[in-house]
């Protein structure tokens, strides 16, 4: 009797916001910093409605963003920072952590998939999201640090956003070892700006697709996953 071929790792790839949560986070920190009085309202929420117009239409300034959004976080430091962020996971997020989604990860982890965010939300946003989800491999905006550990509001090599997912999974998986063909990977995402990285993996999902990416996967024929029906 003749071994079977070993069967490849198999990778599930998650975008964060509007994927596994339905919301964007990113966003919802601006608000809850405007909501803490760390900001001026008219001022800010214009700004990052603006910039989160810019993401959907898929011409968002990654660089210019990030400054932006981790001002208030760097001017008010780190005590204050992560204690506000402590609110936020409470009042925000938690309550959008939705049992679909923990489903949904759960199901790879059983069937013995590793689980990777990777997203293109900064990492102090991100980080103790991807813990509340039980996700230890999260690849998020990487944020430049000053000589006292604290960020800077530049970014810290590759932005994971378009094709800097792309890259940024490159050295994830040349850092193991192994190239794309060395893994079987599935990416779910619910955005146009997902694309480079939904071309690249085994198995893309179009996941609450917003309408182009439905319509593109759709013409494509990738599977469409419409986590959160119930949404508005």
């Amino acid at each position: 009797m003749t071994d079977s071929p070993s069967r490849r790792p198999r990778l599930a790839l998650f975008d964060l916001d509007h994927t596994l949560l339905p919301l964007d986070s990113d966003y919802e920190w601006g608000e809850f910093t405007i909501r803490l009085g760390w900001c001026d309202r008219t001022e800010f929420g214009r700004r990052n409605d603006a910039f989160y117009a810019d993401y959907q239409a898929g011409t968002l300034d990654v660089l210019d963003y990030v400054r932006f959004a981790t001002e208030a976080v760097r001017l008010r430091g780190p005590e204050a920072s992560r204690a506000a962020h402590d609110r936020f996971m409470q009042e925000v997020i938690a309550p959008a952590i939705r049992p679909e989604a923990l489903a949904l990860l759960r199901s790879h982890r059983d069937a013995g998939d590793e689980v990777v965010i990777i997203t293109a939300t900064n990492e102090f946003v991100t980080g103790p999201i991807a813990q509340a989800l039980g996700v230890q491999h999260l690849l998020a905006v990487e944020l430049q640090r000053d000589a006292s550990g604290w960020i800077t509001g530049e970014v810290q090599g590759t932005p994971s956003m378009r094709e800097g997912k792309v890259r940024r999974m490159d050295d994830w998986l040349q850092a193991r070892g192994w190239g794309w063909s060395d893994v079987e990977t599935t990416f779910y995402s619910d955005s146009l700006n997902d694309v480079p990285l939904l071309e690249r993996v085994d198995h893309p999902v179009a996941t609450n697709p917003d309408p182009r990416l439905r319509a593109l996967a759709q013409q494509r024929g990738w599977r469409i996953l419409d986590l959160f029906p119930s949404n508005p």
